[in-house]
């Protein structure tokens, strides 16, 4: 049992111990978004994330941008703090905590032998199967369609762990329901709910967030309630979202299936090899990283608290070796497809591929 309830505690499948403040104004969010990794026991402290920000004596400075030291990182914008201290973190301030964890985690793990990916997840048989894609390609609806499927299982529908040993680890965090989604989870949009904008205002709403997103995590409470509360999606818990469907949290990898839309008239699937597989699979999770998260990456680098080539080479040598005899292929959809008809050519494509 949990002996001290001043501290959430999270357990990242064993790898990395995450352990947030109980007090500190992010909490919520925090609990939200990684409760599937929830625990009430102790766990590592590898990265701590508390309200409470330190001095820095004689940092330096990026302009008014950021201040640094060589093992420590302010933002006052942003009124967060991210130190490192050999291979533990340590996020401090007021401010949104969610947006410099997953660089920082994705970072932890690196060092770990494992690499977050932005992907839908599901096993097969058993076997992982892994979708990278850029968001709003269709990656919520294919995992409904494969999950309703005999022999499937849910893993995750937008982040999962890749280990150099080629196992596919899950991360059952909510699902964002939007509204071109009614056709395919119908059971979600019954009686009495949270209102969504018409479909037609869904993206448009979409880009309003993205820019406002910069100084709304300034203040993470304001976040935590835009989060829920927006009326271009609703977060749901997969187990809600898929009441039918088997789940899983980890699988040895079978298979990575790159999706992106493209402005071709019809849907083309392409044999790829590791090397290319890994460069889009890194290129993917940075490009779909919060503004604040990229900034963290850059900052990280730019200081040297975790140097530029560090970075995205071991990240690359985690990957490489995970998908070293994997089958990789590109898949690429027609951008005029809606979300259904989309998913419909992915699941296709996809259970042709699998033995």
């Amino acid at each position: 049992m949990r002996t001290d309830k001043r501290w959430l505690n999270f357990d990242v499948h064993g790898k990395v111990g995450i352990r947030v403040a109980a007090n500190a104004p992010a909490a919520a969010q925090m609990y939200a978004m990684l409760g599937c990794f929830a625990t009430d026991g102790e766990v590592p402290d590898d990265i701590v994330l508390t309200a409470t920000a330190r001095p820095l004596p004689e940092a330096g400075w990026v302009e008014h941008d950021f201040r640094y030291t060589p093992h420590a990182l302010a933002f006052p914008a942003e009124r967060i703090q991210v130190e490192r201290h050999g291979d533990r973190w340590r996020i401090r301030g007021p401010g949104e905590l969610l947006t410099p964890l997953v660089p920082v985690l994705d970072r932890s793990l690196v060092e770990r032998g494992t690499a977050m990916i932005h992907a839908a997840t599901v096993a097969f048989h058993g076997r992982g199967v892994a979708l990278p894609a850029a968001g709003g390609t269709g990656k919520t609806s294919v995992i409904a369609k494969l999950t309703s499927r005999p022999g499937f299982a849910f893993m995750g529908d937008d982040w999962a762990f890749i280990s150099a040993d080629g196992t596919l680890w899950s991360f059952e965090k909510p699902l964002f329901i939007k509204p071109h989604h009614r056709p395919i989870y119908p059971h979600l949009f019954a009686g009495a709910h949270k209102p969504l904008v018409p479909k037609a205002l869904s993206r448009p709403l979409g880009k309003a967030t993205t820019v406002v997103h910069p100084y709304v995590i300034r203040y993470p409470r304001l976040a935590d309630a835009l989060r829920r509360w927006s009326p271009e999606h609703r977060m749901t818990p997969p187990r809600r979202a898929l009441p039918k469907a088997a789940f899983t949290s980890s699988a040895p990898l079978e298979l990575v299936m790159f999706v992106e839309r493209y402005d071709g008239a019809r849907t083309r699937l392409h044999e790829r090899d590791a090397s290319w597989m890994v460069d889009r699979l890194i290129g993917n999770f940075h490009i779909e990283l919060a503004g604040f998260s990229q900034h963290l990456v850059a900052a990280m680098g730019a200081a040297g608290v975790v140097p530029w080539q560090d970075h995205f080479r071991d990240k690359a040598q985690v990957l490489g070796k995970a998908l070293g005899g994997i089958p990789a292929y590109l898949l690429q959809v027609p951008r005029a497809y809606d979300a259904d008809s989309a998913s419909d050519d992915i699941v296709g494509e996809l259970v042709e591929l699998l033995p």
